[in-house]
C-alpha cells in the first residue's frame, strides 16, 4: 500500500486536529451542563436532568434538519468555509451558555450549536477528498480515534475546571472553538477542487430528500441503515449506562468515569492502530462484519456481566466494534463522485441525528 503524497498528509492531520480540538471542547461542557441547569431551579437535580433532556434533543433535532444543507453547501462552496463557520458557530454558543441567565438564554445556545454543527460530517467529506479509496478506511479511523482522545481528556478536564466554576468550563471550551477557527482559517487548505463543486439543490438537502437520494442508491441504502442502528445502538451510553452500572454494580460517578475513559482509549488504539491492518487482511466488507459481530457479543455481554469485573472484560471485544463505522464510510464514499461527498455525509449525519434523538426513548 502506498503513502500518502505528502500535501494529502498533512491535510490529513489539519482535519484532525480540527476533529480532536471540536470533541475537546464539546467534552469540556459535560460534567458541568447539569450542574448549571439545576442552577436556574434552586438545585433541584431531577427537573434539571428533564431540561437537560430537552436542550439534548433540540440540539439534534436542529441538526437532523440542517445536516443535508450543509453537507450539500459544502460540495458547493468547498469544505474549509463550512467548517470555518461551524467553529464560528460553536465558539458563539459556549460564550452564549457561559453568560447565560436563564434557561432560555442557554437553550438559545444549543440552537445555534445545532444549527451550525457540521464539523464531523465535513470532516469526513474532507477526508474522503483528500485520501485514496484504498486508504479512506484508515483515515476515518484516525477522524474517530481522534474523536476518542478529545473525548477521554476533554470531560476529565470538564470536571476539573467545573469544580473552581460551573461556567469557567463553558469559557474554556469557547476559546477552544474560537483557537480551531482561526487555526482553520490560517492553516487548513481546501480539500474541494473548485472545478468538481457543484451548486446547491434546495429540493434534496433536507431530511426527506436526503432519504430519497439515498433510497435510490441500494448500495448506499443497505450501508446508511447500517449507520443508523449503529449510532441507535450507541445511545445506550449516554441513556442508559450511569443507571445501569450504578444498579447493578454500585458505581459511583469515579468509577464510571474510569469506564468510559477506558471506553475510549480501547476505542482509540482500534480506530487509530487496527484499520489499516484490518483492511488489509480481512478487506473493508469482512472488516466491517467482524467489527458489527464483536459490537453484538459486546452489548450481549454487557447485559449478561453479573459483575463489574466482567463487564470491564467485555470492554476489548466491544472496542472491535470501532472497525464497523470506517469501513462503512469508506465503502459508502466509493459510491458517489466527489461533488457529492459532503451530500453523503450531511445525509449519514441526519441519520445518525435521528437514531440520537429516538434511542434514549
Amino acid at each position: 500500500m502506498s503513502a500518502l503524497p505528502a500535501p494529502r498528509k498533512a491535510a490529513l492531520a489539519f482535519i484532525l486536529i480540527t476533529v480532536f480540538l471540536d470533541v475537546l471542547s464539546f467534552g469540556l461542557v459535560i460534567p458541568v451542563l447539569p450542574h448549571l441547569i439545576a442552577g436556574f431551579y434552586d438545585g433541584d437535580q431531577g427537573l434539571a436532568v428533564k431540561m437537560n433532556s430537552y436542550l439534548s434533543s433540540s440540539y439534534w433535532l436542529l441538526q437532523f434538519l440542517t445536516a443535508p444543507l450543509l453537507g450539500a453547501l459544502s460540495d458547493q462552496f468547498g469544505r474549509r468555509v463550512v467548517l470555518l463557520g461551524s467553529n464560528l458557530g460553536t465558539s458563539v454558543d459556549f460564550m452564549v451558555m457561559a453568560v447565560a441567565g436563564s434557561l432560555p438564554i442557554l437553550a438559545i445556545g444549543r440552537a445555534l450549536s445545532g444549527l451550525t454543527s457540521a464539523s464531523f460530517s465535513t470532516a469526513g467529506s474532507y477526508i474522503a477528498d483528500v485520501t485514496p479509496p484504498e486508504q479512506r478506511a484508515a483515515g476515518f479511523g484516525m477522524m474517530g480515534a481522534a474523536f476518542g482522545v478529545g473525548f477521554i481528556i476533554g470531560p476529565a478536564l470538564g470536571g476539573y475546571l467545573g469544580a473552581f466554576d460551573h461556567r469557567l468550563p463553558f469559557w474554556v471550551a469557547a476559546g477552544l472553538s474560537m483557537a480551531n477557527f482561526l487555526y482553520g482559517w490560517l492553516v487548513l487548505p481546501e480539500s474541494l477542487k473548485p472545478e468538481l463543486r457543484r451548486p446547491v439543490s434546495f429540493a434534496n438537502a433536507n431530511p426527506l430528500g436526503a432519504f430519497l437520494w439515498l433510497k435510490a442508491h441500494p448500495a448506499l441504502f443497505g450501508l446508511a441503515g447500517v449507520v443508523f442502528l449503529s449510532s441507535f445502538a450507541h445511545v445506550v451510553y449516554p441513556s442508559t449506562f450511569v443507571l445501569y452500572t450504578d444498579y447493578r454494580y454500585g458505581w459511583d460517578e469515579k468509577m464510571v468515569g474510569y469506564t468510559l475513559a477506558a471506553v475510549g482509549v480501547l476505542g482509540a488504539i482500534v480506530q487509530g492502530g487496527l484499520i489499516k491492518r484490518a483492511v488489509a487482511s480481512l478487506g473493508e466488507r469482512r472488516m466491517v462484519l467482524v467489527g458489527l459481530a464483536c459490537g453484538a457479543v459486546g452489548f450481549a455481554g454487557y447485559g449478561w456481566a453479573p459483575t463489574g469485573f466482567w463487564f470491564w472484560m467485555m470492554l476489548p471485544i466491544m472496542a472491535i466494534w470501532g472497525l464497523a463505522n470506517p469501513g462503512t464510510q469508506s465503502l459508502m464514499t466509493r459510491q458517489v463522485p466527489a461533488y457529492q461527498q459532503g451530500r453523503l455525509q450531511g445525509a449519514l449525519s441526519s441519520m445518525s441525528s435521528l437514531a440520537n434523538m429516538f434511542g434514549p426513548l
